[in-house]
């Protein structure tokens, strides 16, 4: 059981060049990468991509890579982009005639232009970059997932507190829910003999199915073993080794249901109180699932 968040950071130096990569990750239902690259090394980012998502399936993942030239690279040489400067003048002459501007388009003007001078680091290719990369982002990955472990054990210590809570109260409600309908039968005998009436036998047809109506109509015996079965699929997860978050969100909603048909159905005070205290318990418990890849 992880957690979603995390940081870890990885260096490469290669070439002349260090390269940084950072990685930090927040709570979020779905998987979002968002990657931060200088604009030399932007063609790596389907491939940085690719290789967080074989480590990561839920949060949001912020990437952050930095280029550092060595003191080697610090004269690269300079290159000229001819057919991208050609292309500058031709466009903007087109552009100051249907302007119809004054005077010619100026070397200084295309001189300016992005992408006319470039560097020895403007003009790397992909091969260049990615095996430094790829090492700086495995040592990033690595710190993140071991924060993330780490975090998640402590997670799944505080769901196991919260689910054993739980526990002892549906087993405080399995105990007392047979004596219900005993207590319903003994309340309507006391408040037909309050109220002046003849008071039936014990084996009267109409108290009989005003009492069996009763037990049919608050039974909590289906909700009780489902929420049992949530539990055990709880401890599931703890043993499972691909990511659980979705599953308990899932399993949040469905014991949600079920508290709030016992809630709903049964008609005594201890039983009441027990739901609150599996309310209060099962919002603490969504809300750390809401934490857990």
């Amino acid at each position: 059981m992880n957690s979603m968040t995390g940081y870890g950071r990885g260096e490469c130096s290669q070439d002349g060049f260090k390269i940084t990569v950072e990685l930090s990750s927040v709570n979020r239902k779905q998987s979002e990468i968002s990657v931060n690259l200088p604009r030399e090394m932007e063609m790596v980012e389907a491939q940085i991509r690719d290789r967080i998502n074989r480590s990561i399936s839920r949060g949001r993942l912020t990437v952050r890579v930095s280029l550092h030239a060595g003191a080697g690279r610090l004269s690269a040489l300079m290159h000229l982009n001819v057919p991208l400067a050609k292309a500058y003048a031709r466009e903007l002459s087109r552009l100051s005639r249907q302007l119809h501007l004054p005077g010619p388009v100026t070397l200084d003007q295309l001189a300016r232009a992005p992408g006319v001078f470039q560097t020895d680091e403007e003009i790397a290719v992909e091969e260049d970059f990615w095996p430094a990369v790829e090492k700086a982002l495995n040592k990033a990955l690595s710190g993140l997932l071991k924060m993330r472990k780490r975090e998640g054990r402590h997670l799944e210590q505080d769901l196991t507190k919260r689910v054993a809570v739980m526990r002892g109260a549906v087993t405080h409600i399995q105990k007392h829910a047979p004596q219900v309908a005993r207590r319903y039968r003994q309340q309507l005998l006391e408040r037909i003999g309050n109220a002046g009436l003849e008071v039936p036998g014990t084996a009267d047809d109409r108290l009989l199915k005003e009492v069996v109506y009763f037990a049919d109509r608050s039974d909590i015996s289906e909700e009780l073993t489902r929420l049992q079965s949530h539990f055990q699929q709880f401890e599931d997860c703890r043993t499972a080794r691909e990511p659980v978050g979705r599953t308990l969100d899932f399993l949040a909603q469905e014991m949600n249901r079920e508290v709030n048909t016992i809630g709903s159905k049964a008609n005594d005070s201890l039983i009441s109180r027990k739901v609150v205290t599996l309310k209060a318990e099962l919002e603490k418990f969504r809300e750390q699932a809401q934490n857990v890849e």
